[in-house]
């Protein structure tokens, strides 16, 4: 085959695995068995293998990993990436749209887009001309850390963008998470090597991106899921929920749980259904993310110094479980106080282990009349 009949099938391989990686994970529609996209992934290593100069970073082999780097550099984002205020309460949700009301003009309709909070570990990637050219993490807002060689090898990440119409410059934003069942075969193979175990998902998501050797990211089941977009055409849409439609077109992952409602009303719904459904869905969640579902208004609402006002994260009810009081020790701090520690059976509560717990108040323990062998909730 001649050089110029092996580069176009090398072309036409990538756009075929890509068109494949897409329909698996983002539409969940393969056409085509495992076997045989393995087939062709084989195919597009060997013309690489055979023709170095030919690699490119969109190609779908380097999501296999590379080789570690030494540390990682740091990204400033140009446009921050702040944090959500949180409520806790059907009133404190009810005061954010009031707030809200308050702040546009009266009579002015507009719409709540919901979604699941995801307890992952928030990222931003940056496209340029369609290819993935830079991942980095949220850090404090303003500066994170550079962890594309590592956001490459997930495979629900577009290396390169489906369709068409994309701004020269495309910042995406998301989070990056561990599913329930691949973090529970992660911490059974672990288990298995005799190595450490993970706590929970999002520290395993968290210790999976911070790694200096890609391949350790690459052999993690993770996945991202977009919340956001920032594009270098201001005009490119008009609501937050047709961007994460537009987003799912070019190939992003995006919440089959999205809802676009009309009011506070069926907000607060919509935060009863999906905490009834909590413990069904295949990922962690936290809570429930409103955010004015129009860009205009939220450009109208504007921001505070660290959070949107045309967005508020609403937690769910701290989980709590039922264990047994073991022990009590008593510690002598640096200055000579002494604290009693409740020993417990071990309890997995909130993504955690309980084990410990400091009795600080000891008139309330007084009151409650709490015995070893009592049974407590953490």
């Amino acid at each position: 085959m001649s050089d110029s009949s092996l580069r176009a099938r090398l072309e036409a391989l990538r756009k075929q695995l890509h068109e494949h990686s897409y329909r698996y994970y983002v539409l969940d529609e393969p056409i085509i068995p495992d076997v045989e996209y393995d087939r062709l992934f084989r195919e597009l290593q060997d013309i690489e293998r055979e023709h170095p100069e030919w690699r490119s970073d969109d190609s779908p082999t380097q999501r296999v990993g590379a080789e570690p780097l030494s540390s990682f550099s740091q990204v400033r984002h140009e446009t921050p990436m702040l944090s959500l205020d949180n409520v806790f309460s059907e009133q404190e949700l009810r005061d954010f749209d009031r707030r809200v009301r308050g702040r546009l003009d009266d009579g002015q309709a507009f719409h709540y887009a919901c979604e699941p909070k995801l307890d992952g570990i928030a990222v931003s990637l940056l496209y340029v001309d369609g290819v993935l050219v830079r991942g980095a993490t949220r850090g404090d807002g303003r500066v994170g850390e550079d962890i594309t060689h590592n956001v490459r090898t997930v495979d629900s990440i577009p290396l390169k963008l489906q369709g068409e119409g994309w701004p020269v410059e495309l910042e995406v934003r998301g989070e990056i998470y561990m599913p329930r069942q691949g973090f529970e075969a992660l911490n059974m193979r672990a288990r298995e090597e005799g190595s450490k175990t993970f706590v929970n998902p999002r520290n395993a998501a968290a210790g999976s991106l911070r790694q200096l050797d890609s391949r350790i990211t690459a052999s993690r089941p993770l996945e991202m899921c977009c919340y956001g977009v920032v594009a270098s055409d201001d005009n490119l849409f008009s609501s937050h929920s047709g961007a994460l439609a537009q987003l799912k077109r070019w190939g992003f992952l995006t919440s089959v749980e999205l809802a676009v409602v009309d009011d506070i009303e069926a907000c607060l719904a919509y935060y009863e259904q999906l905490l009834s459904r909590r413990d069904q869905l295949a990922y962690d969640i936290d809570g429930i993310v409103f955010k004015v579902d129009e860009l205009a208004l939220q450009e109208q609402l504007g921001f505070v110094s660290r959070a949107p006002r045309w967005a508020i994260a609403h937690k769910f009810p701290a989980q709590e479980e039922v264990t047994t009081l073991r022990d009590v020790e008593f510690q002598v701090g640096r200055t000579g106080a002494v604290t009693p520690v409740a020993k417990l059976e071990p309890v997995f509560v909130g993504g955690v282990t309980v084990s410990n717990a400091t009795l600080h108040n000891l008139d309330e323990i007084e009151r409650l009349g709490v015995k070893l062998g009592d049974t407590v909730i953490v």
